[in-house]
């Protein structure tokens, strides 16, 4: 249905992008990125759900409630979070820089920022990141985008995807960064979408949280909500299909699929990429009451730092992960719940089973993992992406502000 093509955010009809070093990291790699539509695009974006909002979400909140962008200007090595009137001054500055640059107006900009919480930013250098990213746009642009966002992160994080939508060809691309404070809603995760589609911006709105709700929002690290979240979609339309007015469509369907597919890709990323993770683990919950009951049941299992450093040992402690469904408070029947390991079946009927040890050895060693719990409460279920707790991610995050 969806092909897997290059071209990263760039790949859809009328994107430009630029990432560039501006001084903002000591380590010197790309730090400012610019993502840039040719034409006017319809927007949607949903945020951090942290009281303490960083200046650049509210910024960018104020903008997208317009529906309609033209660029999304990024910078890491700082998260412009908790630096009051100042902070807000300079993220309004960010967007209206690039503004000028770029010719469109202030408030079709959003702007997103990333770093260390607590410190303004030094924003000569970052005018000066501005100017020279702008001038670099290009459709060659995409990877040093998604590499001048990153922070903690080992790798970028980028897919596309080529699809047909009313008899036209359509594309739809993302990046995102994240590794450590992830955790819904959403996490210190950054991510941009950018597609060719035609579609009306309360239609982007409502598939875009349909798809941050099966992804990003099921993706946890360590368990920390960041003041920075975003994610943001672009549709600028040039692929010329008609126009997605409604939810009633197949092509909303199809359309609304494509989307999700680019979320959950990202997301799985971001998990796979957890600060000194050793191990991805997918956590499976079925038989349950709800959705919201087996979310509740997973994100449990997938938050419990029992449960992770268990994952980072090979120590295939069942009962830590029958403990963490206990103290959900999700709906189960424990004489009737199972559970396995990549297959290996562990707990059948509330009870522990006898299983083949060389073969669970040889699961717990491999870097992804997966474990299915049944509730035998319901027909509902949901699937939550995380990773394990090692030595690594105490040394990263202790070390992280010096």
């Amino acid at each position: 249905m969806f092909k897997d093509i290059t071209g990263g955010i760039t790949a859809p009809q009328g994107f430009k992008a630029a990432g560039v070093k501006a001084g903002l990291k000591k380590s010197g790699k790309e730090d400012v990125a610019v993502i840039y539509s040719t034409e006017p695009a319809a927007a949607a974006a949903v945020f951090t759900t942290n009281t303490m909002a960083a200046a650049p979400v509210i910024v960018s909140r104020q903008a997208a409630e317009k529906g309609k962008a033209s660029a999304i200007i990024v910078n890491s090595g700082c998260a412009n979070a908790c630096t009051g009137e100042q902070g807000l001054a300079d993220a309004k500055a960010m967007a209206r820089i690039t503004a000028d640059l770029l010719g469109v107006a202030q408030d079709e900009v959003l702007v997103a920022s990333t770093g260390i919480i607590g410190v303004t930013l030094p924003m000569e250098k970052v005018a000066a990141g501005i100017n020279k990213t702008v001038g670099e746009l290009s459709v060659e642009g995409a990877a040093k985008a998604a590499q001048a966002i990153m922070t903690t992160d080992t790798f970028a994080k980028s897919c596309a995807y080529e699809f047909e939508l009313s008899g036209k060809m359509v594309r739809i691309a993302g990046i995102a960064k994240g590794s450590g404070m992830i955790h819904p809603n959403m996490a210190t995760m950054l991510s941009f979408i950018t597609t060719d589609a035609a579609i009306a911006a309360p239609v982007l709105k409502q598939a875009l949280t349909e798809a941050v709700g099966v992804s990003f929002n099921m993706v946890s690290v360590d368990g920390d909500t960041s003041t920075n979240d975003m994610v943001a979609v672009l549709a600028n339309g040039l692929a010329g299909n008609t126009v997605i007015a409604d939810s009633a469509g197949k092509d909303y369907q199809l359309f609304s699929k494509a989307l999700t597919a680019v979320c959950i890709d990202l997301a799985k990323m971001v998990a796979r990429d957890g600060e000194g993770a050793t191990k991805f683990l997918e956590v499976n919950v079925s038989g349950a009451a709800s959705f919201a009951e087996a979310k509740k049941a997973a994100m449990a299992i997938a938050k419990s730092p029992l449960v992770k450093t268990a994952f980072f040992g090979q120590d295939p402690n069942w009962g830590r992960i029958l403990c963490a469904v206990g103290y959900s408070e999700a709906a189960v029947v424990p004489e009737k719940t199972s559970l396995d390991i990549s297959g290996i079946t562990i707990v059948e009927n509330g009870l522990g089973v006898p299983y083949d040890e060389h073969a669970l050895r040889t699961v717990m060693a491999a870097h992804d993992i997966v474990v299915n719990v049944d509730l035998a409460a319901g027909a509902a279920k949901a699937t939550v992406w995380t990773c394990d707790f090692s030595y690594e991610y105490v040394k990263i995050n202790g070390e992280y502000h010096t």
